[in-house]
């Protein structure tokens, strides 16, 4: 341990040292992780699931803790103890909001369990844009991150597509490998260079292979949206393969990108400043200047979608923001705060009433955000069919499966608005 009680990534341990991941966007991780790659790192992703991930995790984190903790712990704890690193040659890496609810937290419970296992020596990597901690041999500067940008909107769009494609295909699990190959080659033209020409090309590229895929669409599938914490959201083992589940009963899954939360982020720091005062006027303007940049990347990528005329584009984060006023103010931002709301309302606006809103058991912020939202949605969308699922380790999955059934039974086709 250092004076700052963690054991830093040092830049000797880029070379020997092995990274684990777990796996919240198998799509998103599969190309930041191939780019870490070609950076110098060796990098694994963690994707085993199972109910041994969560009873492994119970056994070093008590059971009231926030679930997502419980299984990425869970998932980190079992590969270490699997014979497979060496533990003395092996990093763990994950993502640190910095925020007021229990995600603060994971970093500090991760390193609590290593201790009790023993492996406190084991470098625990904390990536967040406040900085909260310093790793020599894992610095992230301004270019990086710029690149990593577009790794996440390249995702988004793969994502967005492939949960379009599905429901259709003629070839079952065809959208699948397209996602799974295009996520390596996007890795592989990353190293050349983003943005400008080069950047549209690429994306033009990735809606024309999709919309190649042989489809029926004879029949209208209705649309089904989720929302939730962005752990139990995106983590096909965090809701149980929950989009997997809808795909096979009929319906076709429109999933809110990452760019969202990105975007919300950032738009946070505005209110910091124009709400609560906090922060100076000079990281104020900085901050208003990457939230038009970002805002406009996400419109020129809607522009490409729509463009093709068989797929649609999610609306921009501006019209999520303005489509919040309804129900809830944007001061409210701990977890996901008023982004859950105000998607729930932008995806019941524009054709997709039928949500799952995906909170884990014990989640304030998404108990109020989300369960305690869908009256005032439901007043505005009466014809809102929405249910929230909680997900623990306890949970029956039978249970939870049986709750979404019912929804579907209920499910409304609707056209966009």
């Amino acid at each position: 341990m250092t004076e700052k009680n963690y054991v830093p990534f040092t830049k000797e341990m880029i070379s020997e040292y092995t990274i684990l991941a777990p796996n919240m966007l198998p799509i998103h991780f599969n190309i930041v992780l191939q780019f870490m790659r070609d950076r110098g790192y060796t990098v694994d992703l963690l994707t085993e699931d199972g109910p041994e991930v969560a009873e492994t995790g119970l056994k070093y984190v008590h059971n009231d803790t926030c679930y997502p903790a419980i299984l990425v712990i869970g998932q980190f704890m079992r590969a270490i103890e699997s014979g497979k690193y060496d533990p003395h040659k092996v990093a763990l890496v994950y993502f640190q909001t910095g925020g007021g609810c229990r995600a603060s937290n994971y970093i500090f419970l991760l390193r609590k369990a290593l201790k009790k296992a023993g492996y406190d020596y084991v470098p625990v990597i904390s990536i967040s844009f406040d900085g909260l901690e310093k790793h020599p041999g894992f610095k992230i500067d301004i270019p990086t991150w710029y690149k990593l940008l577009y790794g996440i909107m390249y995702a988004d769009l793969i994502m967005a597509l492939s949960e379009q494609v599905k429901p259709y295909e003629k070839r079952k699990g065809e959208a699948a490998e397209l996602a799974d190959k295009l996520s390596l080659e996007v890795a592989a033209h990353m190293k050349g260079g983003v943005g400008g020409k080069r950047a549209e090309k690429m994306m033009r590229d990735i809606v024309k292979r999709f919309a190649a895929i042989e489809q029926d669409r004879s029949v209208k599938k209705p649309r089904v949206g989720i929302v939730g914490e962005i752990y139990v959201k995106f983590s096909p083992l965090g809701n149980n393969n929950l989009g997997g589940f809808l795909v096979e009963n009929g319906a076709e899954v429109v999933l809110p990108g990452l760019m969202n939360f990105m975007l919300y982020c950032v738009y946070n720091k505005v209110e910091d400043y124009e709400l609560y005062h906090r922060g100076n006027w000079f990281f104020y303007q900085a901050v208003k200047i990457a939230y038009k940049v970002l805002l406009s990347k996400q419109k020129s990528i809607a522009a490409l979608i729509e463009e093709s005329g068989i797929f649609r584009a999610a609306e921009p984060f501006d019209e999520v923001v303005d489509i919040a006023e309804k129900c809830i103010g944007r001061g409210c931002k701990m977890g996901e705060g008023w982004l859950l709301p105000a998607e729930m309302l932008s995806l019941a606006e524009h054709g997709t009433p039928n949500i799952v809103c995906t909170q884990p058991f014990g989640c304030l912020p998404n108990h109020i955000c989300g369960k305690g939202m869908m009256k005032p949605i439901k007043e505005h969308y009466p014809n809102a069919n929405i249910i929230a699922v909680d997900y623990d380790a306890s949970a029956s999955r039978v249970n939870q499966e049986n709750r979404i059934k019912l929804m579907l039974a209920n499910a409304k086709v609707e056209e966009v608005r």
